[in-house]
C-alpha cells in the first residue's frame, strides 16, 4: 500500500472519531497507527506491504491496550455525572402521607405512586424529595 494511502486513511479515521461519531477513542488509535505506518513507509521506501499490515495491527493493538483507557479516563472521567430519572427531585404531595402510606402524584407529566419512605408523616401540600424509585413508585421523604 502506498504511504499516502495510510496517511489518508488515518486522517479519515481521526476525522470520523473527532467530528462525526463518538467511538470512545477507538478510531483515534486506529487512525494514529495508520498515520504512523504511513510515515514509516515514507522513511523506509522498501517496506513490504505485508509488514506494513503487520505493523499496523501491532501498533493498533498495543496502543489500544496500553493508552486508550488512560486517555479516555483522563479526558472523559471528569465529566459531571448526569442524574438518571427523578431521584433528587422534589414534588408537592396533595394529601397527608403517613410513613409507609402511598398516594397518586403527577411528576414529569406522568402519574406515579408516591410512598412515604421516611419515619415522619408528611403533611398535605408539603414538599417531599424523591429518594428512590421502585418500579412505578416514587419513594419520598420530607426535607428537614
Amino acid at each position: 500500500m502506498n504511504w499516502w494511502g495510510w496517511i489518508l486513511g488515518g486522517a479519515i479515521l481521526l476525522g470520523a472519531e473527532l467530528v462525526l461519531v463518538d467511538a470512545q477513542f477507538y478510531l483515534v488509535f486506529v487512525g494514529g497507527s495508520a498515520i504512523l505506518v504511513g510515515l514509516i513507509a515514507v522513511a523506509v521506501p522498501l517496506f513490504p506491504v505485508w509488514t506494513q499490515w503487520a505493523a499496523f495491527a501491532i501498533l493498533t493493538g498495543v496502543s489500544l491496550s496500553i493508552f486508550r483507557s488512560r486517555l479516555y479516563r483522563q479526558l472523559r472521567g471528569r465529566a459531571p455525572s448526569v442524574p438518571i430519572g427523578p431521584i433528587g427531585a422534589t414534588l408537592e404531595l396533595p394529601v397527608e402521607l403517613a410513613p409507609g402510606a402511598s398516594c397518586r402524584v403527577e411528576h414529569g407529566a406522568s402519574h406515579w405512586t408516591a410512598v412515604n419512605d421516611g419515619k415522619k408523616t408528611i403533611p398535605a401540600g408539603a414538599s417531599a424529595r424523591i429518594v428512590h424509585v421502585s418500579g412505578l413508585s416514587l419513594m419520598v421523604r420530607q426535607d428537614d
